[in-house]
């Protein structure tokens, strides 16, 4: 019988790469939430996927997180399914991102596979059901999972506003998230990398800090970078975290880059970010750089690149106390988890 890896590969993802990848995305999502309804189908699932060891326990910013593998914000962009993927070994997962109202996207097609590179391209633009959704989904959720709420802006936002956009999600989803992450990297909003820059960068996220001080139980705020920072955007990343006390960085985002891709110049062409294998080298420099030039004095979530249990090592030895997957996950398919969690108790022994 073929191990569930290769099955994955040569029967699943075969027939869900007939698809487009964001019809896909539904039909496979939607799928895996009516087959968790069948009885006995979420203890089976979780008996073959989740690893469950003391050793694989991280405790960050006064959280513990029963392995440090999550699934990263862009997946469960409205908190529809984090109930049922929760079963598939993940330590945490990051819904969002979640804008104050709800907004349609960019125009389709807005994604596309690069299947030369193992990688993705996509121009979503933050579509998602807004706050009201976001908590009607999340109000029953389970506790002893934990679940980062990944916010931003709407598009009509102007920049000059945006701070509010940021204190209304962080307001309506403070008794619903165990973690937020400010996400002001997506290159996929007009705009919104602007406000990556010191001065308006160093406003919001001291604002939500104060706000986040007012409150009996503060969750912890991180900040979520774009890979193409230079290493002097970086150093002004490693102040402002300093500055304003923040508890940590996810990094990194898609790229704007195309360097180096293998695929047809008709696909890679499409405007918006790459993630995947692409991302995998400058997401894992950037960790290290901060991690390195800041003394390890923060947190860092690693994303960007993550198909293997060697990718995830790697970034963990760069400076990464977590990781995150998301297009490795759709490559590689629900075992990559497991083949994570499962190397990292080898290399513990």
């Amino acid at each position: 019988m073929l191990p569930l890896a290769s099955m994955y590969k040569l029967i699943f993802r075969s027939l869900f790469f007939l698809l487009e990848p964001e019809a896909a995305h539904h039909f496979v999502t939607g799928m895996f939430q009516f087959l968790m309804k069948i009885p006995g189908v979420k203890q089976l699932t979780e008996v073959m996927f989740v690893v469950r060891d003391k050793r694989l326990e991280r405790e960050l910013f006064g959280l513990k997180f029963p392995n440090p593998v999550g699934l990263a914000a862009g997946f469960d962009k409205q908190a529809s399914f984090y109930k049922e993927f929760s079963s598939l070994g993940f330590g945490f997962i990051e819904v969002g991102t979640i804008t104050p109202k709800p907004q349609d996207g960019n125009p389709k097609p807005r994604m596309f596979r690069l299947t030369a590179d193992e990688g993705l391209i996509n121009r979503m633009g933050f579509n998602n059901g807004g706050l009201e959704m976001a908590r009607e989904n999340l109000k029953n959720r389970n506790r002893n999972f934990i679940i980062g709420g990944n916010i931003g802006k709407n598009k009509v936002t102007p920049n000059e506003n945006a701070t509010d956009d940021y204190l209304k999600c962080f307001d309506a989803l403070h008794d619903l998230v165990d973690y937020f992450v400010v996400n002001v990297s997506s290159p996929n909003t007009p705009g919104l990398r602007e406000l990556q820059d010191k001065e308006p960068l160093t406003k919001l996220l001291a604002t939500l800090k104060e706000e986040n001080s007012k409150l009996e139980k503060p969750k912890p705020i991180l900040l979520k970078i774009a890979p193409d920072l230079t290493d002097a955007q970086l150093d002004d990343i490693i102040a402002i975290v300093a500055d304003t006390k923040i508890d940590g960085v996810i990094a990194t985002n898609t790229t704007i880059s195309r360097e180096g891709l293998k695929t047809a110049e008709s696909i890679t062409q499409e405007a918006g970010g790459v993630s995947g294998k692409p991302v995998r080298e400058r997401s894992t420099e950037v960790i290290r750089y901060l991690h390195s030039k800041s003394n390890g004095s923060f947190p860092i979530i690693g994303v960007g690149g993550i198909h293997s249990a060697d990718d995830a090592i790697e970034k963990l030895n760069a400076g990464a106390s977590l990781v995150q997957v998301y297009t490795g996950f759709i490559y590689e398919g629900p075992t990559l988890v497991k083949q994570i969690n499962k190397q990292l108790l080898s290399a513990a022994k």
